[in-house]
C-alpha cells in the first residue's frame, strides 16, 4: 500500500501513527477512569494529565523518529544508494562506515559485498581484456584504414541515422555541427536522392551500390556519392543499414564547365572571324586568344591531383631511379616543398636524363633557382651539347614509361601549366609553383557506434528507454546570476549516444555579452573581457548552439538557471528549446535523497567523477564532468525503477520543493 513512498516517509507516519495511537489510548484509559470516579470536580485534573501525556508522547515519539531518521533511516538510505553506484555506476570508491555506525554489522558487511564485486569485476576485465587484446589492435588498425580513406565514409541506419563518419567525411561536410552520431542524415544532405537510392536498391535487394548525386543543406555542395546496402548474413534489422561514399565534386565541376566555356567562346570568336573577314571580329579573336591564354592554365592545373613535395626527395627519387639504368646525376636542391606531381615530374625528369645521356652528355646535375616568391625552378644540366628545339619536341612527346603509353612529357607541362625552356648555356630550366605552408592538422578520427543499427526508440519519447536516447549535457558561464539583467559569455556541452560520451563532437564556444563582465564574475570562471573580443554574439551562439542541440535531451546542473538564459533570447533566435530537459540535481535527489548534498563537487565525488582543478567552474569543465555523472546515474535510475524518460520527470515532481523543473 505505502510501497511508492520513500522509506524516510514510510518511517516518519509509522511514528506519527505511533504518537497518534499511544495519545489516543492515553485519553481513552483517562476518560474511562474519570467515568468510573464519577466525580464532576476531577474533569480538570483528568483533562490536564491527558494534555500532559499528549504532549509528553508526541515529544518523546518525535524524539525517538528524529535519533532514528538521523542514525537509522538517513544512513539505510545512503547506503542502498552506495550500493546501487558501486553495483550499476562502476564506483570502486570503499563505502563510509561512520553514518552507518549504529546499524551494527550492515555498514561492514555491505562494504564487503562492494568490495568484493569490484575485485571481481576487476578480475573480469582483466580476464577480458586479455581475450579481447588481439581484436582490439585489429579494430584499431581497421579504424586507422578508415579514418585514412580520401573519401567521406557515413554508415546509416535503416532509418537514416549516422551509426559512423570519419574525418574526411567531416571535411567534406564543412565540420557541420549537424553532422553526430545517431543524427539524421537529412540534417547535413539534402534526403531526396538518398531515399531514392535506398528505396531502389532495397526494392531490388541489390548487392551492387549506385551511384548517386546530392547536395550538402548547407552551402550546397554538390557531392558525388556511392551507396552499398549493407546486407549480413546474421540481419539484427528488418532493413539492412548502408554506406555512403562523398566527393566533393563542386570545385571539379566548376573547373570542367570553366574549360568548356573558355573553348565555346574561343570557337565562336574563330567562327565569327573566319564568316565576317572583319577587321572588328580579327580583333576580337586577338583579344579572346589571348583572354583563354591567361584563364586556362588555371584549369589546367586546378583539376590535377598534387603533392606537397620537398625537393630533396624529389632529387633523391631521381637519382636513384637513374642509378638502377646506369646514369649518374648530382643532385644540388633546398629542403623547400614544391607543388607538383611528384611522380609525373620525377618521370619527366627521368626522361629527359635518360635521353640526354644517350645523346652523349656527362656530368648531369639537378640544381635549383629562385624564380618570383611563389615559384622556383628546377634546372637539368650537363656536359654536351644541349638538345635542339626539335629533338626537345621528339623526347617531350614520347611516353614517359611503356605502361603510360598515354602520358607523355608534353602532358607533364599542360598538367603543371609550365613550359621546359632551354637556356642559352644548354641548362633545361621547368619552372613549378611553391607548395604553401599548410597548418599543422590534427589526427582524423572515425566514430562510431553499431548498436545504434537496432536501436528502436518509440515514437512516444516518454516511453524511451533512458540508455537509448541523445543527450547534450551543456553549461554556461555567465556575467553575473540575474537572468534578467545578465548574459552569457561562455557554452559548452557534449554529447551523450547510446550511453556514451562523444568526445569529438564537443561544443565550446566563449561568446560576447555586449558588456562588460564584471570582476567578481571573473575571478569565478576566468572568462575575461578580452578573451571575449571578437567573438560570436548571445545571439549567434546560441543559435549554433540550437542546431547542435536540436533532437536531443537537454541536460545541465541546476537546469532552471542555465535554461533561462537561453529562453530568454527564443524570440530573438527564431527557434524554441522545447526538448525535455533533465536536471542532474533532481536526479541526485532520487537516488540519495533530498537530505544529501546535491552540488556538482558532491555529486561527482560520490560517483568517483574527477573534474580537474584547471577545468572547474569553466563551462566546458563543468559540462563533462556533468555528463560523466548523468551517465553514471543512468544505470542507477533504470535500477530504481526509473526505466524511461517520462518515469524519471514523473519522479522529478517528488522533488519539486528541492527545485523547479521545467518539463
Amino acid at each position: 500500500m505505502f510501497t511508492h513512498l520513500s522509506l524516510r516517509l514510510r518511517i516518519f507516519l509509522f511514528f506519527a501513527l505511533l504518537a497518534l495511537g499511544g495519545s489516543a489510548l492515553m485519553i481513552a484509559g483517562l476518560t474511562l477512569g474519570y467515568i468510573r470516579l464519577g466525580e464532576d470536580h476531577a474533569l480538570p485534573s483528568f483533562v490536564i494529565a491527558g494534555a500532559i501525556g499528549v504532549l509528553a508522547i508526541f515529544g518523546l515519539t518525535a524524539w525517538v523518529w528524529v535519533l532514528f531518521d538521523e542514525n537509522v533511516a538517513r544512513p539505510v538510505e545512503r547506503l542502498a544508494a552506495d550500493m546501487r553506484a558501486r553495483a550499476h555506476a562502476d564506483v570502486d570508491l570503499d563505502i563510509d562506515h561512520a553514518p552507518a555506525r549504529y546499524l551494527g554489522d550492515l555498514a561492514p558487511a555491505a562494504a564487503a559485498v562492494a568490495s568484493n564485486l569490484t575485485e571481481t569485476r576487476n578480475a573480469m576485465a582483466q580476464a577480458i581484456g586479455r581475450e579481447t587484446a588481439r581484436l582490439g589492435l585489429e579494430k584499431s588498425r581497421l579504424e586507422t584504414l578508415l579514418a585514412e580513406v580520401p573519401d567521406g565514409v557515413l554508415f546509416c541506419t535503416p532509418d537514416h541515422c549516422v551509426a559512423l563518419y570519419n574525418g574526411q567525411a567531416r571535411t567534406v561536410l564543412d565540420n557541420s555541427p549537424a553532422l553526430g552520431l545517431n543524427r539524421p542524415l537529412a540534417d547535413v544532405i539534402l534526403p531526396g536522392p538518398v531515399h531514392q537510392a535506398y528505396e531502389r536498391l532495397l526494392a531490388a535487394e541489390a548487392q551492387e551500390g549506385a551511384d548517386i548525386l546530392c547536395a550538402t543543406k548547407a552551402g550546397a555542395k554538390l557531392l558525388e556519392a556511392r551507396m552499398r546496402l549493407m546486407w549480413l548474413d546474421a540481419q539484427e534489422t528488418k532493413q539492412p543499414g548502408y554506406i555512403l561514399s562523398l566527393r566533393d565534386v563542386t570545385t571539379d565541376l566548376k573547373i570542367h564547365a570553366e574549360r568548356a566555356h573558355l573553348l565555346n567562346s574561343l570557337l565562336d570568336a574563330a567562327k565569327g572571324a573566319v564568316a565576317s573577314k572583319d577587321p572588328s571580329a580579327m580583333e576580337y579573336l586577338v583579344s579572346t586568344t589571348a583572354e583563354v591564354a591567361a584563364r586556362k592554365p588555371l584549369t589546367d592545373t586546378a583539376w590535377w591531383p598534387m603533392e606537397a613535395l620537398a625537393a630533396t626527395d624529389l632529387g633523391a627519387a631521381l637519382s636513384s631511379r637513374l642509378k638502377r639504368k646506369g646514369v649518374s646525376i648530382s643532385t644540388d636542391l633546398p629542403a623547400l616543398k614544391l607543388r607538383c606531381d611528384g611522380f609525373a615530374v620525377t618521370r619527366l625528369l627521368e626522361r629527359l636524363a635518360l635521353e640526354w645521356a644517350t645523346a652523349g652528355a656527362s656530368a648531369l646535375k639537378l640544381g635549383f633557382e629562385d624564380d618570383t616568391q611563389s615559384t622556383g625552378r628546377l634546372v637539368l644540366s650537363a656536359t654536351g651539347a644541349p638538345p635542339d628545339a626539335e629533338t626537345l619536341a621528339r623526347w617531350l612527346a614520347t611516353p614517359l614509361s611503356p605502361g603510360l603509353a598515354q602520358f607523355a612529357g608534353r602532358d607533364v607541362l599542360v598538367t603543371h601549366a609550365t613550359r621546359l625552356l632551354p637556356d642559352p648555356s644548354g641548362a633545361l630550366y621547368l619552372t613549378l609553383p611553391l607548395a604553401d605552408p599548410r597548418p599543422r592538422s590534427t589526427a582524423r578520427v572515425i566514430q562510431y557506434d553499431f548498436e545504434l543499427l537496432h536501436a528502436d526508440i518509440p515514437k512516444e519519447i516518454a516511453e524511451a528507454a533512458l540508455r537509448q536516447l541523445n543527450y547534450v549535457v551543456f553549461d554556461t558561464e555567465t556575467t553575473g546570476l540575474n537572468p534578467q539583467v545578465d548574459e552569457i559569455c561562455q557554452i559548452a556541452a557534449v554529447r551523450i549516444v547510446n550511453g556514451k560520451i562523444v568526445d569529438s563532437e564537443r561544443f565550446d564556444m566563449l561568446v560576447d555579452p555586449g558588456r562588460r563582465i564584471p570582476q567578481g564574475s571573473i575571478e569565478v570562471h576566468g572568462v575575461t573581457n578580452e578573451m571575449v573580443q571578437g567573438a560570436p554574439s548571445v545571439g549567434e551562439a546560441l543559435k549554433r548552439f540550437h542546431a547542435y542541440a536540436d533532437g536531443a535531451v537537454l541536460v545541465a546542473h541546476n537546469a532552471p538557471f542555465d535554461m533561462s538564459f537561453l529562453q530568454r533570447r527564443e524570440a530573438e533566435i527564431g527557434a524554441r528549446f522545447d526538448q525535455p530537459i533533465l536536471d542532474t540535481v533532481l536526479c541526485s535527489a532520487i537516488l540519495f535523497g533530498q537530505s544529501a548534498d546535491h552540488t556538482l563537487d558532491a555529486l561527482c565525488q560520490r560517483l568517483g567523477v574527477v573534474i580537474p582543478e584547471a577545468d572547474r567552474h569553466t563551462a566546458i569543465g563543468d559540462a563533462i564532468g556533468t555528463a560523466a555523472a548523468f551517465r553514471k546515474m543512468i544505470p542507477m535510475l533504470e535500477a530504481a525503477d526509473l526505466p524511461s524518460l517520462g518515469a524519471t520527470i514523473k519522479a522529478f515532481d517528488k522533488h519539486a520543493r528541492l527545485i523547479e523543473h521545467l518539463n
